[in-house]
């Protein structure tokens, strides 16, 4: 009976999160934040919640679905020039998302399994997921797109890492900030609301 209702709880909460991922990827300001050429993220959190919740396949699968509606915003309703330039591309738009789920899920398997201590492993877990979205994407955007990644920011090839650098901190930061206070509430509520356990994930 316990089994089946924690199958019961596991699928409901990845159909809603699902959704709301869906949601936050197609609704400007719901997911991102446009702030000139590029957006503030708030749609990671999402995939963080249901890494650590879930497991780290379902979180792999979340941020897919937030990949790919990423890459179906960047080619429907851009709203920043960058998502023209770069996020019709799924190695930017989808693969980074991906990775999310899988990073988030693994380290926070690692880190609770030797603490017990779910707090913590979900502020670590979501800091070192949302750096990984950052990351990868403004590296994966320098690599392939330099030129006119680099026209676009208004710099050279050679400057443009030290703008992307920046942009790490004017974005990373405050993403950071919001995953590390919002995912300990969250991740707490759905696992006293529900039979799930952070020690039986798959």
């Amino acid at each position: 009976m316990k089994d089946r209702r924690n199958k019961t709880y596991r699928l409901t909460i990845r159909a809603i999160l699902t959704a709301i991922i869906l949601i936050q990827g197609m609704v400007p300001f719901l997911g991102f934040i446009p702030l000139g050429l590029i957006s503030l993220t708030i749609v990671h959190i999402t995939v963080i919640i249901a890494a650590i919740t879930l497991g780290t396949k379902d979180g792999m699968f979340i941020g897919l679905m937030w990949g790919l509606t990423t890459l179906i915003r960047a080619w429907t309703m851009p709203t920043t020039p960058m998502d023209t330039l770069v996020f019709t591309n799924p190695i930017i738009s989808v693969l980074p998302r991906v990775i999310v789920g899988l990073v988030t899920g693994v380290i926070f398997t690692i880190l609770y399994k030797k603490s017990q201590k779910l707090s913590v492993s979900t502020m670590i877990a979501a800091a070192l997921g949302t750096l990984t979205n950052t990351f990868l994407v403004l590296g994966l955007m320098g690599l392939l797109y330099t030129t006119p990644v680099a026209e676009s920011f208004g710099t050279t090839a050679a400057g443009l890492w030290t703008v992307l650098g920046a942009a790490i901190l004017t974005n990373g930061v405050p993403e950071i900030i919001a995953a590390v206070i919002i995912t300990p509430i969250i991740v707490k509520a759905i696992f006293k609301a529900t039979s799930l356990s952070p020690d039986k994930r798959d």
